[in-house]
């Protein structure tokens, strides 16, 4: 077994063993970690270094968020469900502690430090650091389109909100223009971006689907063409 494939094996014992919804958060991660691996393949990021630091990116991205399965430590023996309402601040902090507890049998001290750097560079839009860059826009992906929304629904449902509230929060959001200010602030390089607004475009276009059938627009209709 390489130290890659122990690390992996390690992140995912850590992120389904100590949380209710670890199953999510794993398969989230693997997701951001995809992310992870597309993006350094455009050009944009690659011409930034000299050579992107791929076993402490892909670590930091498995390892990004493990900071929600402290959050939900007393949550397990009530039943309820992690709600991924951390600050980003708090989540690195914890995120980071977990590293070096996970992996200082696995990791030296600088390959450890630079893992940290990457997770909490990340949080910082300022950041100059290609691998935190590059790990900010795979999580803000995750964010975005339908998976985006389906993270939305889920929080939801754990909260006891209705369809309903669901419509209201997006139109808001729409409204204000949340989605374009943080397509526009929060993705460092052009062609994520661009994955982004086609994403955005597609959960409009099922936000507007739930909106017809939370109303029966459609039912509406077709009543009005029989009568």
């Amino acid at each position: 077994m390489s130290d890659f494939e122990m690390i992996r094996g390690i992140a995912k014992k850590t992120l389904t063993g100590q949380s209710p919804s670890g199953d999510w958060l794993w398969d989230r991660s693997c997701r951001i970690r995809r992310n992870v691996d597309q993006i350094c393949r455009f050009p944009e990021p690659a011409g930034k270094a000299t050579v992107i630091d791929r076993p402490c990116l892909i670590t930091a991205a498995y390892f990004a968020e493990s900071g929600y399965t402290q959050q939900s430590a007393g949550a397990k023996a009530s039943g309820e469900e992690i709600l991924w309402d951390m600050n980003d601040d708090s989540l690195y902090s914890i995120s980071t502690r977990i590293v070096t507890k996970q992996l200082t049998n696995v990791l030296n001290n600088t390959q450890i430090d630079k893992v940290n750097t990457i997770i909490t560079n990340s949080a910082n839009r300022f950041t100059t650091m290609t691998e935190a860059m590059i790990l900010s826009d795979a999580r803000n992906l995750e964010d975005l389109g339908t998976v985006g929304l389906l993270h939305e629904l889920r929080r939801s449902i754990l909260q006891g909100k209705s369809v309903s509230d669901l419509l209201d929060s997006w139109e808001r959001k729409i409204e204000y223009g949340y989605w374009q200010a943080r397509i526009k602030e929060s993705f460092r390089f052009d062609p994520v971006r661009q994955i982004a607004e086609q994403r955005l475009a597609t959960a409009t276009a099922f936000m507007g689907q739930v909106a017809i059938e939370n109303n029966v627009t459609d039912l509406e209709k077709k009543v009005s063409k029989i009568s």
